[in-house]
C-alpha cells in the first residue's frame, strides 16, 4: 500500500482549502461561540501523550464547560473509573482538543488550545451538583475556535437512526478478556452504579 509521507504530494491530492474554512478560525470565544458552546451537554476532548493519544466523552446534565473568558474554558472531570488517560496526557504534554456537539444539530464547534489541571476551590466548587464537586477542573487556553461543516453528521444520520440493538454490553467487553467475570450480573447493575457515579 503506497504512504503519502510528503505534504507537498498531500496537498497536490486535495488542492487549495475552501477559502471559508480558514478565515473562519478564531483565537478565542466570540458572542456566537459562546452561544453555541453553552447549549452543549457533551464534548469530545482528546489529548497526546508518552504513549500516545487519547480522546473520551464528557458530558452533563447543563452546559458541559464553564467560559470564564474568551480564551479560558473550564471542564470539570467528574468522579469516574479513576484510568485518567487524559489527565496524565495533559501534565504531561498541554496540547488539547475540544468537540463539542448539540443533538439535533448536524455542525459541530472545535476548539484547539493548551491546558493544564486545577483542583483549585475557585474553580472545583463552580460545578456543584448534588453537593459534589469534581476533583480536578481542566483549565483550557484557547488558540483555535472554529464550526466543522455539517457533512459527516448528515452522513452518518447520528441523529436520526438507532444502531444500538445487538450491540455488545460492557459485561460483554470485559468477560471477552476474563472469563470468569460476571458480564450478567455487571450489566444488570451497570445503570445505577453509574448514576450513582455521575458526580
Amino acid at each position: 500500500m503506497r504512504k503519502i509521507t510528503d505534504l507537498d504530494a498531500l496537498g497536490h491530492l486535495y488542492g487549495t482549502p475552501v477559502p471559508a474554512s480558514v478565515t473562519k478560525v478564531m483565537k478565542g470565544v466570540t458572542p456566537l461561540y459562546q452561544r453555541w458552546i453553552d447549549a452543549s451537554r457533551f464534548v469530545v476532548l482528546s489529548t497526546v501523550g508518552p504513549e500516545g493519544t487519547d480522546a473520551s466523552p464528557r458530558g452533563d446534565a447543563g452546559p458541559v464547560v464553564k467560559l470564564v473568558d474568551d480564551r479560558t474554558i473550564w471542564l470539570p472531570d467528574w468522579r469516574g473509573n479513576n484510568r485518567i488517560d487524559n489527565l496524565r496526557n495533559i501534565v504531561r504534554d498541554p496540547r488539547v482538543s475540544l468537540m463539542f456537539m448539540v443533538p439535533g444539530c448536524n455542525n459541530v464547534v472545535r476548539v484547539n488550545g493548551s491546558a493544564f489541571l486545577t483542583d483549585d476551590p475557585q474553580a472545583t466548587e463552580a460545578f456543584e451538583q448534588r453537593g459534589k464537586h469534581p476533583k480536578t477542573v481542566i483549565v483550557i487556553k484557547t488558540e483555535e475556535v472554529y464550526f466543522q461543516c455539517a457533512k459527516a453528521l448528515m452522513r452518518s444520520g447520528l441523529w436520526s437512526r438507532d444502531d444500538s440493538e445487538g450491540l455488545p454490553t460492557p459485561g460483554d467487553f470485559v468477560k471477552a478478556v476474563d472469563a470468569d467475570f460476571d458480564g450478567a450480573a455487571y450489566d444488570s447493575g451497570y445503570a445505577d452504579y453509574a448514576k450513582d457515579r455521575m458526580w
